[in-house]
């Protein structure tokens, strides 16, 4: 027996058969019409609160862990400050976008979506970027991803999100990982999730440092000025260091080498002074712009591409200071994104209205406390007043006898002002009261499409692979058809390549789809490869040391490695170090078998003949030149190297710079800004 199932917008573009199961029906019992959309105020209007499913299931999904959070639970903060240098005064009367020069303190949370706190760094996910802004007028979150776009279009959706890429109930496994059934299992019956798998299964999800990914706002909002104008924003966060990612094999030994590699690289960058720098840019746009997009903006699955609206950058965010105690800070910090500023206001995007409502609920189970506001990491930095009294682990000690508004007893008491807070945007509402999405949601490839195609090949190649390892840990055949065939709409020869990948010989039938995908422009900014940072600024440089070493070019090296502003990091066969030629001693960062190659941006072999025989014959040695080789890393070496360097299976070519003297260092060092040899990736492996 099977049902039909009505997915996605107007209620006939998307029809599933589904097997048939038992009756949907509310913790209460009462039957569900629609599990797929909430409720709104025509198709493409507010959310309504009257949505008793919707808050039940957000409700009791946000209260289904303790004491981590159901996501982003594995999380590294620092504080810092954010400085405006561009004024937004003329679209927004929010002080902390129009008053320049200002320092205003922020903390920010990074951390990965879907494994818990014990998982390690760099499992392939999106990772969570949140600004807490202490501004003058209140706090304001910025709770944005790394990612521009989202799986799904309404909050609702969001705890099956979850729960599909969760571990599976019955096995308790796979941690922090999409490689699975139950994760593609909704995916597949997901059309709206296309354009997100496409960044998910991009490098943008192994980013090689916190320091080295682009943040999000995700949603549009308004900006409102003193003159009661509202103006369209994007909000993105560009850093100074450039995006860099690392490949999947080097992801998978370095969660084994050090689990903690984001939040040690993090931690450490901030301890020596090497400050994280992101700039504050914004698209903004009117509503008429607005309307002739191509797509539309309150949809969480759309990103607006930079040559479209291109971006106006007007801040700087530093981050300069580690927490003092991560679980008081890091920890119990309370992100909302109803925390908003006057001058500042929500969209009418159906998600960002039901993560308004679930991120202040969770922090109840979270944090035990509706005071949690008084916790020191989630109270504001400017004077605030209010009537909320007592509730477990009230802090403040309130005095007088008037606790109400309006009060003739007490005068002297907090008293709204309609002109300096904060007034809601007028915005126009009509329509029915529907579950239903508006037609305007319903191209859920096009995008995908245009993503994949303004990508560099070997983008390309690296999104495949991704596919291929992903849906081949997938058991059920039925769900890898399913996924070839949304492949196959957003793009047939990609279609085509994952399931030559995957060995599947049989047809693939395309999915109905509600819009046919268009071909987009192609946008050179979601391309990594297209706008390569070539620096070594902020990268550490590991380099190999025997017995015996060249002293003057280990001089000539950290000299220019300082002068390049990267770090460099001491790699010997033992932790105590080695000898040099001079006599000198080295203390070593790391013993060979400890600090493998995968932990560093570009590495140096500076070994003498007789001990790079030796090292020929030790299986650490020469894994640690063969991994650096097969992840396409620049490698300087002596002369002495050679015997390793053959017996790692190293081939000459433009990233591999022999080293006589310190000239050469430099030349080493030049190349290595290039980060990796792209050209070398086909001859060290398959792609797909």
């Amino acid at each position: 027996m099977f049902d039909t199932v009505t997915l996605g917008a107007g209620g006939e573009w998307h029809q599933l058969a589904m097997p048939k199961g038992q009756l949907l029906t509310t913790a209460q019992g009462m039957p569900v019409s629609d599990d797929q959309n909430s409720l709104k105020a025509g198709p493409r209007g507010l959310v309504l609160l009257e949505d008793f499913a919707l808050r039940e299931k957000i409700f009791h999904f946000d209260h289904e862990r303790i004491p981590e959070r159901v996501v982003h639970a594995r999380g590294t903060a620092a504080h810092g400050v954010f400085r405006l240098y561009e004024s937004l005064a003329e679209v927004t009367r929010a002080k902390v976008l129009s008053e320049t020069a200002v320092d205003v303190p922020v903390f920010v949370r990074f951390s990965t979506v879907a494994g818990n706190r014990g998982s390690a760094d760099l499992a392939r996910d999106v990772r969570g970027f949140a600004v807490k802004f202490y501004t003058g007028e209140g706090n304001w979150d910025l709770v944005g991803n790394n990612i521009p776009v989202f799986f799904v279009q309404d909050a609702i959706k969001f705890p099956d999100l979850v729960h599909a890429v969760k571990e599976e109930p019955d096995r308790g496994f796979p941690q922090a990982a999409s490689a699975h059934d139950t994760f593609w299992d909704f995916i597949a019956l997901t059309p709206e999730a296309m354009h997100m798998v496409m960044w998910q299964m991009s490098d943008r999800t192994i980013p090689r440092s916190l320091r080295m990914m682009e943040g999000f706002g995700v949603h549009s909002f308004r900006l409102v000025n003193d003159a009661g104008q509202s103006t369209f924003v994007k909000l993105h966060w560009k850093p100074a260091l450039g995006c860099q990612s690392v490949v999947w094999d080097e992801a998978v030994k370095i969660n084994g080498a050090d689990p903690d590699f984001h939040r040690r690289d993090l931690y450490e960058a901030i301890e020596k002074g090497d400050f994280p720098e992101w700039e504050l840019a914004v698209q903004l746009f009117s509503e008429a712009e607005a309307e002739a997009f191509p797509f539309d903006h309150l949809d969480p699955t759309k990103f607006i591409p930079e040559e479209l609206v291109p971006l106006r950058r007007i801040g700087t965010l530093t981050l300069n200071r580690n927490p003092s105690n991560v679980f008081d800070e890091t920890e119990q910090v309370a992100f909302c994104t109803s925390n908003l500023v006057p001058g500042i206001d929500f969209s009418d995007d159906p998600l960002l209205h039901g993560r308004n409502f679930s991120y202040l609920d969770t922090q109840l189970k979270r944090l035990g406390s509706t005071n949690f506001t008084k916790l020191p990491i989630n109270a504001p930095r400017c004077p605030f007043a209010t009537f909320q009294r007592e509730g477990h682990m009230q802090t403040e000690v309130h005095k007088g006898r008037v606790s109400y508004s309006p009060s003739m007893l007490d005068p002297s008491g907090p008293r709204a002002d309609p002109a300096a807070g904060f007034r809601t945007f007028p915005a126009s509402v009509s329509g029915a009261t529907v579950r239903e999405r508006s037609a305007s949601f319903s191209d859920h490839y096009s995008q995908a499409r245009q993503f994949y195609l303004s990508q560099a090949t070997t983008e390309q190649d690296h999104i495949v692979a991704a596919l291929v390892f992903e849906l081949g840990k997938v058991e059920t055949l039925a769900v890898r058809a399913a996924m070839l065939g949304h492949l196959m709409v957003i793009e047939a020869s990609l279609g085509r390549r994952v399931a030559a990948g995957l060995g599947f010989d049989d047809d693939v039938p395309a999915p109905p789809v509600a819009v046919e995908p268009v071909d987009l422009p192609h946008t050179a900014a979601v391309s990594m490869m297209a706008n390569p940072p070539m620096t070594l600024k902020g990268r550490c440089v590991g380099v190999l040391l025997s017995e015996g070493a060249d002293a003057t070019l280990l001089a000539a090296l950290q000299e220019s490695v300082a002068a390049a502003e990267a770090t460099l990091k001491i790699v010997a066969p033992k932790i105590g170090g080695v000898t040099l030629d001079d006599g000198s001693k080295v203390a070593a960062d790391h013993a060979l078998a400890g600090g493998p190659s995968v932990l560093f941006d570009s590495v140096g072999l500076l070994v003498s003949a007789e001990a790079a025989a030796m090292m020929a014959a030790q299986a650490a040695a020469v894994a640690w030149v063969h991994d650096a080789f097969q992840h396409l890393k620049i490698i300087g070496a002596s002369a002495g190297a050679q015997p390793l360097l053959d017996k790692a299976g190293v081939m000459a070519d433009a990233g591999v710079v022999m080293i006589e003297s310190a000239g050469d260092v430099d030349e080493w060092l030049e190349v290595a800004r290039e980060l990796r040899i792209w050209s070398r990736e086909p001859m060290v492996r398959r792609v797909d």
